[in-house]
């Protein structure tokens, strides 16, 4: 059994694209749980693997890691308290529903409830519910106690309204916090979690789509539109601004923060396609999580990813490997190394519309927006049609107040999608 099977099981069961994680990382895992079980080879590993629920989650555990902190990306947390303060003088209004998806160790919804928190909601008028598939993340979640990782930046005020030391560098949340989070575990492609549709406020799920496929991406941006309210925010990671804007989300216009709003009579996603894995059966969760109810994606068509001659795979996938790497940079906030990779990437492979629109988008997360519409008229000027760059273009000439400009750019970008329909 190669590892192409792995890899094909991992995108079928979670919706992982093996190139995204980074080269190995899905081959480290396998050896990894093979030397665990005393598994003699791979085909004796995969009987093992499709044979045993336990196997599948340890092997997913392998696979994912979380890489989170406390309020990771500031500005889409002050965002959200700005956007919902006029409800909160609202007498007998509901309370403001929260989705968090993945949640990984707890640290963003907990971040969703210090800022509401702070911005002088009661904790009666706030309801998070946080998902993901990851069973020892969501273990440690529920414990809430977390080590210096996950305080990082210079403001951590937060902490001393917030957090209890209980020494050796550990810090305890407080339950004022923690119970206003209700935690499941949940697979995208395969449960169904919501109780009713477009129930949520605003719906936070930044930095997952860039592991996926196209397809995937497609699939999963379906669940979301499902979950959120009409008037609903949903916050997505920077490198994930054009797959929204291709979707039909229309930008909130908040700076660097990467909020969208379902554009009105944008397609609604068709029903729900359950994947044929199932969630194997768990422990029960620490007493903060509540029970895990499964969620299926909704599936729209995607375009096909372009192929290369097979003379050229090995400097493409060279130079894919780079441009993934630069993305996930940018993603976790490390824009002057993502820029420098991109740099890089520029003067060894040549101008290419794909490196110069990710450039354009660092350069926007970073607040340099004049270098932004540079990046991505470059990128235009390489390749008329390209996607990503007409919708990052349009957003950025948006909020400079072009608005007849943007409108071009969309016009654009409508053709280009007609005639590959």
């Amino acid at each position: 059994m190669d590892a192409a099977a792995f890899k094909r099981w991992l995108k079928t069961t979670m919706g992982l694209d093996a190139e995204a994680v980074g080269p190995g990382v899905i081959e480290r895992a396998i050896a990894g749980r093979m030397r665990a079980v005393a598994a003699a080879d791979a085909d004796a590993y995969w009987r093992r693997l499709q044979a045993q629920p336990l196997e599948q989650q340890e092997l997913i555990e392998a696979v994912v890691v979380p890489e989170t902190w406390f309020f990771r990306g500031v500005e889409a947390f002050d965002a959200l308290a700005r956007a919902f303060a006029p409800r909160l003088g609202e007498p007998g209004a509901a309370p403001v529903r929260l989705l968090s998806l993945p949640c990984s160790t707890g640290e963003e919804p907990y971040t969703l409830a210090m800022a509401l928190l702070d911005a002088g909601w009661p904790p009666q008028r706030l309801r998070i519910d946080a998902y993901d598939i990851s069973e020892r993340a969501l273990a440690k979640a529920g414990h809430a106690v977390y080590g210096a990782n996950s305080f990082r930046g210079g403001d951590l005020r937060y902490r001393e309204r917030h957090f209890r030391a209980l020494g050796h560098g550990r810090w305890q949340l407080s339950d004022a916090v923690r119970g206003c989070v209700r935690l499941h575990r949940a697979n995208v492609l395969d449960i169904d979690f919501l109780p009713d549709a477009a129930s949520f406020d605003a719906v936070f799920c930044r930095n997952l789509l860039i592991y996926f496929d196209q397809d995937t991406q497609v699939r999963t941006v379906g669940v979301l539109a499902r979950a959120l309210a009409a008037d609903g925010l949903l916050f997505v990671g920077a490198a994930e601004t054009g797959l929204l804007l291709s979707l039909g989300y229309a930008s909130a216009q908040i700076p660097m923060a990467a909020a969208f709003r379902n554009q009105r009579g944008a397609p609604a996603p068709p029903p729900a396609t359950p994947s044929p894995w199932r969630a194997p059966a768990l422990a029960p969760l620490p007493a903060a999580a509540a029970r895990a109810r499964p969620f299926a994606a909704a599936a729209l068509a995607a375009r096909p990813a372009p192929t290369a001659p097979a003379a050229a795979a090995a400097p493409a996938q060279a130079a894919d490997d780079s441009l993934q790497q630069a993305r996930r940079l940018a993603d976790n906030g490390d824009f002057a190394q993502a820029e420098r990779l991109c740099q890089a990437h520029l003067r060894a492979h040549g101008p290419n519309a794909e490196a110069l629109c990710l450039l354009g988008v660092i350069y926007g997360a970073d607040g340099a927006d004049a270098r932004a519409e540079d990046a991505f008229r470059k990128a235009l000027y390489l390749q008329p049609d390209h996607a990503e760059s007409l919708m990052h273009l349009a957003l950025l000439l948006d909020s400079k107040g072009d608005a007849a400009g943007a409108r071009l750019m969309r016009q654009r970008a409508a053709r280009h999608r007609g005639r590959n329909a």
